[in-house]
């Protein structure tokens, strides 16, 4: 059996899957194998995952009714063999020697997860270094920089796990933001979490991608997957529910810069009213809080007075 099964979800790649899988197949690390999930993708992605697997034993594919990324996932998982998997998405692509320093991290720590640092990927942008650390974490630690997101991200793809993780954990079907609502119930089956910021992961951030399209509904999960988080961690130390709370906040804020991005606000009323709502009723924790920047409560205090107020604050920070 293979000692990392690593899982790739494929839809509609079929400008970035010969780039994706060609960096897996790559790698330093040698003992592992590659499922390809064909989500029931309508361009050529399937008839090229095929002739991977006619050409390299490692590669496994699945056909699939198309079901969205979280069924995709869900579909690797059920067949892996690994004794660890990783997630890769199908526009991204990773370097010769992520599985290496995962797998080392992994072994060396005693632990169940490993995660390595990201590089956001826009266009032809040369995409931003990090500072480099290392960190060996308990549940509680790792759950709180979860929490705050500034160290560690939810991410699924720049992580090795131990399989047993997923003995019963799926990802929600039908989900946006579907790394939201399992990270912590991926982190409070760990005893030990081990991170090397080394950034080892290309995330590509397409035109047509869920981070950047224009605003739809389904952005609404990523407020919904923290309410559902800081619900799990009612009972948790201050500190833990003070940092859920934070993330719920954040989350707000994200939601609502996409929305006056988008141009949607007209559109949900309802919603728009929620969150300013929420917002407004938290602006004291907000300024109090040192996770959130210092443009972002000046943000918050022209919330205070009107949306447009805001939207004014948020323009004049970006340039």
């Amino acid at each position: 059996m293979p000692e990392i099964s690593i899982i790739v979800p494929v839809y509609k790649v079929e400008r970035y899957i010969k780039k994706c899988v060609d960096s897996i197949l790559n790698q330093t690390f040698k003992d592992f194998e590659v499922i390809l999930v064909d989500d029931g993708s309508p361009d050529n992605s399937g008839r090229m995952c095929d002739q991977y697997a006619n050409e390299d034993a490692r590669v496994r594919v699945i056909h699939k009714k198309n079901g969205g990324l979280s069924d995709a996932r869900n579909a690797g998982i059920d067949v892996a063999r690994g004794r660890y998997l990783g997630f890769v998405d199908g526009d991204d692509y990773i370097a010769a020697d992520m599985y290496q320093i995962l797998h080392n991290a992994i072994i060396q720590a005693d632990a169940q997860l490993a995660i390595c640092g990201i590089y956001d990927v826009y266009g032809d942008e040369k995409p931003k270094k990090k500072d480099l650390f290392y960190k060996e974490l308990n549940r509680d630690q790792a759950t709180k920089l979860i929490l705050e997101g500034n160290i560690i991200s939810v991410h699924a793809v720049n992580k090795l796990y131990a399989r047993r993780i997923f003995q019963t954990l799926r990802y929600p079907v039908g989900k946006y933001h579907e790394d939201s609502y399992v990270i912590l119930d991926v982190l409070n089956q760990c005893s030990r979490i081990v991170v090397d910021s080394r950034q080892r992961y290309y995330y590509v951030h397409r035109e047509d991608s869920i981070n950047t399209e224009t605003f739809s509904e389904k952005q609404f999960d990523f407020i919904d997957a923290w309410e559902k988080n800081e619900q799990k961690l009612v009972n948790a130390s201050p500190a833990l529910r003070h940092a859920a709370h934070q993330r719920v906040c954040f989350a707000n804020f994200l939601v609502l810069d996409k929305l006056l991005n988008g141009q949607a606000e007209t559109k949900y009323p309802r919603h728009l009213k929620a969150i300013v709502h929420y917002l407004r009723s938290n602006y004291f924790f907000i300024l109090r809080d040192r996770i959130f920047t210092g443009a972002r409560k000046v943000a918050m205090t022209a919330l205070m007075l009107s949306i447009k107020c805001y939207a004014t604050a948020i323009k004049l920070h970006r340039n």
